[in-house]
């Protein structure tokens, strides 16, 4: 594997994507050796497959505002490698949606859901629609048209979308409505259903739960722990709120949550009702943190800034890419962090990633810390083949073994000479090799 060649070529066949360049390099500088050290690997070329996506599709979805104006979108969906199962990733609604951010984030899918070990390929999907001031009807409608065309590229044992930001609960009963609708059957083509038609209890808090039980074994890694840790979440949505919710749960003392209006500081903690009221907020859908210190007057608004400036033991973003770059780090860094968790997707740009190693600073990529979300929404998946549901316990059970499971890979290829746990080359490791011997023992398509 020539890597000075590959990211070439990959930086020539994808200009002014930066996001899927960004990702793909993370990945080939962590398994160059590994791939050198297995020539397997070179023989079939697995590595260039495995940059190229299996079907980029893009189409036009159409619909009427309120005011009866027909509004334009651009919709997507990015099936990258169906491996190891069927294209498996959500759907996002954000005006930051473009083929270039949906490449990304299907490439960091596949090696994700690799990670959890349940037959899963990856995917990825969604709309520059901006759902933030939209009416229900305006939401529904436009889902609706969206579903009539994705539709046509979707099946339970085909591609089994899911939420992501700005599509939740809500958007995934829209769209299985009208999948239903026009297809005529009841079968399990979107996770994140409601528990009444199909829908996993633990779904919603997933991503958050799976990415404190991940912490907690790199806390148990170093023999630390949880307990009285002081940390600082980025995001208020379901992400953040699981995360808020475990974390109450086993001790540790969340007193930051951000949004992009700025960040609340509550020295006493954010729990109890107040883990609620984060629950409230999202509910508004005006993507605003600022209520928070209107109803909780002990906490403080902190306008237009990250919470990554607070002296913290554990960052966690939770929010979208690249929120947390390399003065973040730094000041991160000088204020002690000892963990810093992505729970978004590429939640830290490159330089930070690299900064806050080069201080040996446990860092947690996305693609093992959150994949909680996809790990429970692929038991959604079993729970809807078998016709049966499985109670909130077993759930978790189960979502915390998979989530041990990763870490156990990430520290089994991650561990380096000094005893330092480089987790971004254990997990793109791990994640790497069950796609690409899938993909050797199916042979070449011509």
């Amino acid at each position: 594997m020539d890597l000075k060649k590959l990211i070439a070529d990959l930086e020539e066949k994808n200009p002014a994507q930066p996001l899927y360049i960004q990702a793909a390099k993370e990945v080939l500088e962590t398994i160059v050796d590994f791939v050198n050290e297995n020539p397997k690997y070179d023989k079939y070329s697995i590595v260039e497959r495995l940059l190229e996506p299996e079907r980029i599709i893009q189409f036009k979805v159409t619909w009427v505002d309120d005011a009866g104006k027909v509004q334009v979108n651009r919709g997507y969906r990015v099936q990258h490698n169906m491996a190891i199962g069927p294209y498996k990733g959500g759907i996002r609604y954000h005006k930051s949606v473009n083929v270039d951010s949906m490449k990304f984030l299907a490439f960091e899918q596949t090696l994700k859901n690799s990670l959890t070990t349940l037959p899963m390929g990856g995917g990825k999907g969604g709309s520059d629609f901006d759902p933030t001031g939209k009416s229900e009807g305006e939401v529904m409608r436009f889902t609706q048209s969206f579903m009539t065309e994705l539709q046509k590229y979707l099946g339970p044992e085909t591609d089994v979308p899911a939420g992501d930001i700005g599509v939740g609960a809500r958007e995934v009963g829209y769209m299985y409505g009208q999948y239903k609708r026009i297809r005529g059957e009841h079968v399990g083509v979107l996770t994140g259903k409601g528990l009444n038609w199909g829908g996993s209890l633990i779904r919603p808090e997933a991503t958050g739960f799976g990415s404190v039980y991940f912490l907690q074994g790199m806390l148990e890694a170093k023999k630390d722990t949880i307990k009285g840790k002081r940390v600082a979440v980025s995001g208020f949505g379901n992400v953040a709120w699981g995360v808020v919710l475990k974390l109450e749960e086993l001790g540790g003392n969340v007193v930051a949550i951000s949004g992009p209006d700025g960040y609340i500081i509550d020295e006493e903690g954010i729990r109890g009702d107040k883990i609620d009221y984060m629950r409230e907020l999202l509910a508004t859908r005006n993507n605003v943190v600022a209520p928070y210190a209107q109803k909780y007057p002990n906490a403080k608004f902190v306008a237009g800034k990250k919470p990554w400036e607070l002296k913290v033991d554990v960052a966690m973003p939770c929010a979208i890419q690249n929120e947390l770059n390399l003065d973040d780090a730094k000041q991160l860094a000088a204020n002690g962090v000892q963990y810093v968790v992505e729970t978004s997707n590429m939640g830290c740009t490159a330089d930070a990633i690299t900064y806050l190693q080069s201080k040996k600073i446990s860092f947690a990529p996305g693609k093992a810390a959150n994949a909680g979300g996809v790990a429970t929404s692929g038991l959604e998946m079993t729970q809807n083949s078998m016709k049966l549901s499985w109670t909130r316990e077993e759930v978790d059970a189960k979502l915390h073994q998979i989530m041990n499971n990763i870490h156990e890979n990430c520290l089994k290829y991650g561990t380096e000479e000094d005893g330092y746990i480089n987790y971004v080359k254990g997990a793109n490791i791990a994640g790497f090799i069950k796609v690409a011997d899938a993909m050797i023992d199916q042979g070449v398509a011509y």
